[in-house]
């Protein structure tokens, strides 16, 4: 697949920093996967960001050929900066299974194949399971989130958020994305697909993440000089 390595045209404030309708900030989150974009539009609300997709500006996913969640997320943070030059967020996060070795991990959205959807990967993920007694099914979703800014920047703005349960024999909850019907949180008694979204993401690991990252955020927003 070809990419285009031009920067695609977005509007400018007095200063060329890429804005949005209201004068908010326009922030670009590097990934086309829509329960993300919900997710992170939610969480940055009370933000002078207008978070919008790469697919907005017809920017392709780059090839994922990191071998760790920070690479993918900077990897991908630097693909969408350079062909927007704007502000961007990158999330790369999966599935770590103790039974499976840490698998599926950073080959979670496509654990099945390449084109796999989240029934596929669910589907091998309950087979890959089948002899593990359910105690012994602890996991946990890991996230990294990366921001580069619209200017350069000395080194990218990194966090990281990890949230521990249990993969369920059955799916329960019809929220969520992912493997969410299948991650039981056993301090609640319910899965990830079945939280009301204020409460997904106070817990999650990308909420968490988002938390570590949030002060850095503001702080770029209100154009203030970002802590060391």
């Amino acid at each position: 697949m070809q990419h285009n390595s031009s920067p695609v045209a977005v509007e400018a404030a007095p200063d060329g920093s890429p804005v949005s309708a209201g004068g908010a900030s326009l922030l670009v989150l590097a990934s086309g996967n829509e329960g993300k974009l919900r997710e992170l539009r939610r969480l940055l609300a009370d933000l002078p960001f207008d978070v919008r997709s790469q697919t907005a500006y017809g920017v392709p996913a780059p090839e994922e050929t990191g071998s760790s969640f920070f690479a993918n997320a900077l990897l991908k943070a630097r693909h969408a900066q350079l062909a927007t030059g704007a502000a961007v967020l990158a999330d790369d996060s999966g599935l770590e299974v103790d039974a499976l070795g840490g698998a599926p991990g950073v080959c979670s959205a496509r654990y099945a194949g390449i084109a796999a959807g989240d029934a596929a990967n669910n589907a091998k993920l309950l087979r890959e399971l089948r002899d593990v007694p359910p105690a012994l099914r602890t996991a946990r979703y890991r996230c990294v989130l990366v921001f580069l800014g619209a200017e350069p920047m000395p080194q990218p703005l990194v966090a990281e958020g990890v949230w521990e349960g249990l993969i369920s024999a059955a799916p329960r909850g019809a929220g969520g994305f992912g493997y969410d019907p299948y991650f039981l949180l056993p301090d609640l008694g319910l899965t990830a697909a079945e939280l009301d979204a204020d409460t997904k993401n106070r817990l999650s690991h990308r909420g968490q993440a988002l938390s570590r990252l949030r002060p850095l955020l503001a702080a770029q927003a209100r154009a203030a000089p970002l802590p060391a």
